[in-house]
């Protein structure tokens, strides 16, 4: 089996989610189509979470770095869980992401919320889970739509919202603050915005541009806002940025 950058051209698996690469990857390589592949979906992600699973931290962090700032917004945001609940929206299978947070220091910030009840345990790492949605929660299996690149992350960015709510029980949740630095992110919190069904929730995007896109590539997405409804802010250095938490609507 190739390596997914020699069996796939670049648009196919980033910004993508596991799901769809594992379904393009199942036809580029074993000539297997969507609608089968699709069937054994489940059982893959078991596979790709047992393959990281059995590895040492610091092989999981290897050229895996926090950018600057990462480390100390989020140590703020950890003394701010009365106000705010702080999740992951990622295209990695969910146990995968939890055994990456917790290999690159993330989870010592105490930032993440807890789990939401509904989500995967994930066993061997029960004690490392975090409130988010993830890859393996959803997976439209349409590889041949290349806009599902980011319709699929704005289901994730959907559930993740959902179990947020769960969590909070009777109080309201008023905002949802998307953090990303490519045109998928962007895009799925946008479409979120047009698509969420309460209208006084308010969707925020923080697209940094410290990955491979620029700011003016995300602006240019990201489009012009819509007070209360859809509120994009590019920040060309990412959260170095000491406005950043401001950027998020947290004053």
């Amino acid at each position: 089996m190739p390596p997914v950058a020699e069996a796939l051209p670049r648009h196919l698996y980033h910004g993508s989610t596991d799901g769809l690469i594992l379904l393009r990857l199942a036809r580029a390589t074993l000539g297997v189509e969507p609608e089968e592949a699709y069937k054994e979906l489940d059982r893959m992600f078991d596979c790709m979470y047992t393959y990281i699973s059995a590895m040492e931290n610091e092989e999981i962090a290897d050229h895996i770095t926090p950018l600057p700032g990462v480390i100390g917004h989020l140590t703020t945001l950890a003394n701010m869980q009365d106000q705010v609940l702080c999740g992951l929206v990622t295209g990695n299978v969910e146990g995968i992401a939890r055994k990456k947070m917790d290999a690159v220091g993330i989870l010592d910030t105490k930032a993440l919320s807890p789990p939401c009840e509904l989500q995967h345990l994930w066993p061997g790492s029960e004690d490392i889970g975090f409130l988010g949605g993830f890859g393996s929660d959803y997976c439209s299996g349409d590889i041949d739509n290349p806009e599902r690149n980011h319709l699929d992350r704005s289901e994730q960015i959907s559930i993740a919202t959902e179990r947020g709510r769960t969590m909070l029980g009777k109080k309201k949740l008023k905002r949802v603050v998307h953090v990303g630095d490519a045109p998928a992110d962007v895009l799925a919190a946008k479409w979120f915005s047009e698509v969420k069904k309460d209208d006084d929730l308010c969707v925020g995007m923080v697209a940094v541009a410290t990955g491979s896109y620029s700011a003016e590539n995300l602006r240019e997405l990201a489009g012009e806002p819509v007070p209360g409804k859809w509120e994009p802010i590019v920040l060309e250095d990412g959260m170095a940025n000491t406005g950043f938490l401001k950027a998020c609507g947290i004053q």
